[in-house]
């Protein structure tokens, strides 16, 4: 059945970061961020502030021995900060247990909120750069997955079955949940939309060798399809289509192949209707667990002149004769030429 927005996981949105997840949408912007952990130290700091005054009968200045507002605020200062210059100091046991049991929590608290938030704005940034520069040096050849919902799932798993490494899949999805099930599953994950150039080019796709297009609605997928084809001119762009209509628009905006689940399900549904093997022979062939398998080479120079039932390499079914099917019954078309394409049914080794 075709993917919808509600049936493909692809269309959720989470905000939080996982495990290998390269590039992740800020869930709140950095302004935001900033005032609000301004806001809370300075809370903090005027919880401090306030304890330390309303206990100041325990803190001596040795400077004039009077502790006055301002000697709090900097004796506050100067304590969370753990520079401690010893001029003002706690000498009875409340103060002193003041300073132990809540004074050192709100420095702590204050210095883990001065980290995160430099490397959320500062390291995070270099560190997703530079591991962004090493992932666009190092793909070469590899395919990309634009949305993890089921079919996206399926089409990752057969392409890895089918001998790419897990590592050269790189996955773009909008759903953070899904990314981070891609990184478990091995393969390189994106968060972020498919549409957009710059994930595009942070996924390689100028060096990729294939683009599965998996969007879960025909509009999204057609502008995937544009923006890959305006990108890279010779990429292999193969798009799921929900609808027959939309067919023709993902062929123009450059899609290679398109396939439409609803109608080849339908297709299975109505063979098995009155047959019992067809829909488990079609699913052999099409599955790389199955004992046979579905081959399309090049013809080789030593098959040239044979039959297509002379050769012992398999059960070639169809040629490919200049984009033209010629099928294994056409007995004055199926001798073997030079630059054929072959389509053969072999067992799996």
């Amino acid at each position: 059945m075709p993917e919808t927005p509600e049936t493909d996981r692809s269309s959720k949105l989470m905000p939080a970061q996982r495990a290998r997840v390269l590039y992740v949408k800020a869930p709140v912007s950095p302004e935001h961020m900033l005032i609000s952990r301004v806001l809370l130290v300075a809370i903090l700091l005027g919880s401090a502030i306030a304890v330390l005054w309303f206990s100041r009968s325990g803190l001596v200045d040795h400077q004039d021995g009077y502790v006055s507002f301002s000697d709090v605020v900097y004796f506050a200062m100067i304590t969370i900060t753990t520079v401690g210059y010893g001029d003002i100091v706690p000498v009875n046991t409340t103060t002193r247990v003041i300073d132990a049991l809540f004074i050192t929590p709100v420095r702590i608290f204050i210095w883990f909120i001065f980290l995160g938030t430099a490397y959320q704005l500062v390291i995070q940034k270099v560190l997703e750069d530079y591991r962004m520069a090493q992932l666009r040096d190092r793909l070469r050849d590899h395919v990309i997955v634009c949305g993890f919902g089921e079919t996206g799932r399926v089409a990752a798993r057969e392409v890895v079955s089918k001998g790419t490494p897990a590592e050269d899949i790189v996955v773009i999805d909008n759903s953070d949940t899904c990314v981070h099930d891609a990184a478990q599953l091995g393969y390189i994950g994106l968060h972020g939309d498919p549409m957009n150039e710059s994930i595009l080019l942070d996924a390689g796709v100028l060096n990729a060798r294939a683009v599965i297009v998996c969007m879960g609605r025909d509009d999204s997928s057609v502008l995937a399809v544009l923006t890959i084809r305006n990108l890279n001119q010779r990429v292999r762009i193969v798009s799921v289509v929900a609808e027959d209509e939309n067919n023709k628009l993902l062929r123009r905006a450059g899609a290679n192949v398109t396939v439409m689940p609803s109608q080849a399900g339908g297709y299975l549904l109505a063979e098995a209707v009155g047959n019992h093997y067809v829909t488990d022979y079609v699913f052999d062939l099409l599955t790389s667990a199955g004992r046979v398998s579905l081959v399309e080479r090049v013809a080789a120079p030593d098959e040239v002149g044979q039959s297509m039932r002379e050769l012992a390499c398999g059960l070639v079914v169809r040629i490919y004769r200049g984009g033209e099917p010629v099928g294994f019954w056409e007995t004055d078309k199926n001798r073997i030429e030079a630059n054929d394409l072959l389509l053969i049914i072999e067992p799996t080794l």
